[in-house]
């Protein structure tokens, strides 16, 4: 097990630096203690690319199937907690539908004209807060078309959503969970047993539904779900304010809308909506300079390894025109690499177009300045934005 004289930097590391500020003690840590041993965090952490990719390569050595994984113990076991020939199961019904022609064929007209609704919607005010206004019933919207649940709306997904992931994040706390996750656990996979007995419906579940169970075509559309709600929330929101922080950056994309896809690659590298992977190791191992034991939590900072400067140089700097942002791990990597990352890339470009596109003159609120915040899902609580000609004064 580590110790403080081992790991001094990872015994002086807090949860709560890494959920505010994570970046200049992510960058000590991955120079100096590259897998280190947090006591705030019960694990190891590991902060360099290089390392990072061994674990998540590596499902046998290092597992998501562990009783302490929190998701799988308010929706069962799933494929984000599940390896081997029992993750290929769970996964392999839901892949056709997340290629990317068949989600550029399937979501992208319905991804416009959501967009161009909330826009739609907004433009007359001259300001808004767009995590909530925009981002997020956006990321809302296309969940629930792409599970097609019979009798749903997207409220209703919306509400289910958010008493999972409290569930969650009470178990993740250290907590119990409280009785609303399973109420809308149970709600959901009734819609789920729905929408699977009705021929008619035109859900990616139906498919799935001839080679899982109910109770894992419930338990992996939980995990679509959160998947697709928070990360691309988070992906939306950040995108949208490093390119507003970031004028000159901003100026090449509206002269080049080319390097739309690398400024929202850029985006992912510097700061991934899911900031952590979490694995446990299946038997003592050596990794870099640690020696990590059985059984051991093994956390993978993604938002470290993405600001490598081995591999990305000048690592803090945003640049819509780096040429391998694409390296960045935003989206995890071996076999729990992102399902729906084509669809989360297509609807953060869709969104980005008609926000740019729709308000020319769209900046930052300066009476509402915000910053990324999380541990484990970082994006701003707020990001206010405002457009129109003159802006907005202090009364």
């Amino acid at each position: 097990m580590g110790t403080a004289d081992s790991f001094p930097l990872g015994a002086a590391t807090t949860l709560a630096e890494l959920a505010q500020d994570p970046h200049p003690r992510l960058a000590l840590l991955r120079m100096h203690e590259p897998v280190s041993w947090l006591p705030e965090l019960g694990g190891w952490l590991v902060t360099r690319r290089d390392l990072a990719l061994s674990v998540m390569r590596d499902a046998a050595t290092f597992t998501v199937d562990d009783p302490r994984f929190s998701t799988a113990q308010v929706v069962g076991p799933s494929m984000l907690s599940t390896d081997g020939d029992r993750h290929i199961r769970h996964r392999e019904p839901f892949n056709a539908p997340f290629r990317p022609r068949q989600v550029r064929d399937g979501f992208a007209s319905f991804i416009e004209r959501e967009s161009d609704r909330l826009v739609t919607a907004l433009e007359p005010a001259g300001a808004a807060e767009v995590r909530r206004a925009f981002a997020g019933p956006l990321a809302v919207a296309v969940v629930t078309e792409a599970l097609g649940l019979v009798g749903t709306t997207a409220d209703t997904v919306l509400s289910w959503y958010d008493s999972i992931v409290r569930a969650v994040s009470d178990i993740t706390a250290g907590g119990e969970a409280g009785p609303a996750g399973a109420a809308a656990y149970s709600q959901l996979r009734a819609a789920v047993e729905a929408t699977v007995a009705d021929r008619d419906a035109a859900s990616l579940l139906v498919s799935a539904a001839g080679r899982l169970a109910p109770a894992e075509v419930a338990s992996n559309a939980a995990v679509l779900m959160f998947g697709g709600i928070e990360t691309t929330e988070a992906m939306i929101t950040n995108a949208l304010l490093h390119l507003l922080e970031h004028p000159d950056q901003l100026a090449l994309v509206r002269a080049g809308p080319d390097l739309l896809d690398g400024a929202i690659e850029e985006s992912l590298r510097l700061e991934p909506g899911a900031a952590v992977v979490d694995r446990y190791a299946t038997r003592d191992t050596v990794l870099g300079p640690a020696t990590i034991r059985r059984g051991d939590l093994v956390t993978v900072s993604l938002t470290g390894a993405n600001r490598d400067p081995a591999v990305f140089p000048g690592p803090d700097r945003y640049d819509v025109r780096r040429e391998n942002a694409r390296l960045q791990l935003a989206f995890a990597h071996g076999p729990h690499h992102c399902l729906a990352a084509h669809l989360a890339r297509l609807e953060t470009r869709i969104a980005l177009q008609h926000l740019l596109g729709r308000l020319p003159a769209v900046r930052l609120d300066p009476e509402h300045p915000t910053t990324p915040y999380g541990l484990v899902f970082r994006k701003p609580p707020t990001l206010h934005i405002l457009w129109g000609g003159t802006p907005r004064r202090r009364t």
